[in-house]
């Protein structure tokens, strides 16, 4: 049986200096006169409480600035309940979190592969290292701006998954490598290998790159077999590149409903990348790196021969979409991994028959769909599709309604635009807000 994570107050918190708006460290003037302000305001929380703040004993509730003043050297000075936060809030159950990331390491371990978790799903260089400090290879970054976060919190191990195109990125790129030796550029063309190698030259150093394949797709990445192999004959040549593999991500079967018929579409849809993996080894080329799979797929990928590890992502959170895909053993529900990722919402509106009005819309939620569902309750339906405004309606066999004023959960759409909308993550333990979580990462698109 796999031990449950078991976190520490470093694990937890900020791991550099505090960050300007940006997302980016910035320096402390004083240090001592830093300490001597945190220890000034753990000691009045201790001993005055809600009275220090202005509030009255009848008050119940924080907004995000006090939560954030309570949490002090990575601990919360005060037990704050996240009923007590304002809302909306974005919300991830610990509990869950850690279970999820223990499904997934153990069950990647055991069959032989390893994770490369996709950081564009959290964008939080905390729950970056959490997946780095219990196995992962490293992680994955769909933009420069996200790399470079995530090297300035301290993750090293980056690879990205996107080809950089324009002067601007690869420029923006090749300075991150030259001062992140392990970061790994893809590229899927022969003119885009000449401009990584003539921009590597420039910077005097030797750039990583691994060759994109398209599964099929047709989104990016390039044909599979000899067009691959040219390719990276190509970038093998080229000065200042050092070819170290290839990644194929086949985005279009994550989420194929029933197992079976997702099983099959992958393993059929990456025969052809497993060819070109053939081909590069016998053409004496790397294949260091053979990276692919996902979520809806971590526990079929190990059957592809040569893949070396998965770029799961939605697996920590999970949402609707995931949910309705269906699992081995259950092709109705996809229940290998719990839904740890919630939106905390409040009512506002409970006068009309049938349904209450909430404050969490479009701006909260996204419009992707399956609608967000309301975490815990069963015969009710939710839409987010009003800028500040979700509406919930209530079915026969509603299992409760709501009155204005009450705080209620929901799983989120799809895990990664929601995780973009908000500054912050509440890590909550049981229903008592642990930590505070930057998305350092989050709108960093470019």
């Amino acid at each position: 049986m796999n031990k449950p994570l078991s976190p520490t107050t470093s694990r937890y918190m900020p791991t550099d200096s505090p960050q300007s708006a940006s997302g980016a460290p910035v320096a402390v003037k004083s240090l001592s006169n830093n300490h001597t302000r945190r220890q000034f305001l753990k000691s009045t929380l201790q001993t005055t409480g809600v009275a220090a703040l202005g509030l009255s004993a009848k008050t119940y509730g924080y907004t995000a600035k006090e939560v954030q003043d309570f949490f002090v050297d990575g601990q919360m000075q005060r037990n704050v309940s996240q009923w007590e936060l304002d809302t909306p809030a974005l919300c991830v159950d610990l509990d869950i979190l850690e279970a999820n990331i223990n499904t997934m390491q153990s069950t990647t371990r055991r069959n032989g592969i390893a994770s490369r978790p996709h950081a564009k799903t959290h964008k939080c260089p905390i729950i970056a290292r959490l997946q780095l400090d219990t196995g992962s290879v490293g992680i994955c970054t769909a933009k420069v701006g996200e790399a470079k976060v995530m090297f300035e919190h301290g993750i090293e191990e980056i690879m990205m998954t996107t080809t950089n195109v324009t002067p601007t990125k690869i420029k923006r790129a090749m300075e991150l490598s030259r001062i992140n030796t392990s970061f790994i550029h893809a590229t899927d063309s022969m003119s885009n290998a000449r401009l990584l190698s003539e921009a590597a030259q420039a910077f005097n150093i030797t750039a990583p790159v691994v060759v994109d394949i398209d599964p099929g797709g047709h989104r990016t990445g390039i044909t599979p077999g000899e067009s691959a192999l040219m390719l990276a004959q190509l970038i093998d040549s080229l000065p200042g590149l050092s070819l170290r593999g290839l990644l194929c991500y086949d985005g279009g079967s994550q989420h194929v409903q029933g197992f079976a018929a997702r099983r099959d579409q992958t393993l059929g849809r990456l025969a052809a990348a497993t060819a070109t993996y053939d081909l590069f080894q016998a053409s004496g080329l790397s294949t260091e790196i053979f990276s692919g799979g996902g979520t809806g797929t971590y526990n079929i990928d190990h059957n592809i021969r040569g893949l070396t590890d998965v770029q799961v992502g939605s697996y920590l959170f999970m949402d609707t979409q995931y949910l309705a895909i269906g699992g081995e053993n259950d092709n109705s529900v996809y229940s290998d991994f719990g839904a740890s990722l919630t939106i905390l919402t409040t009512v506002l509106n409970d006068q009309y028959e049938g349904r209450c009005t909430t404050d969490a819309g479009a701006k909260a939620c996204t419009i992707n769909q399956p609608w967000p569902q309301v975490k815990g309750e069963q015969g009710m339906s939710y839409t987010s599709g009003s800028d500040e405004f979700g509406t919930l309606r209530y079915e026969a066999n509603a299992s409760r309604t709501y009155r204005t004023g009450e705080k209620l959960e929901l799983i989120v759409s799809h895990c990664d635009p929601v995780v973009n909308l908000y500054n912050h993550l509440y890590a909550i333990r049981g229903e008592t807000v642990e930590a505070i979580w930057p998305i350092a990462a989050r709108g960093m698109s470019t």
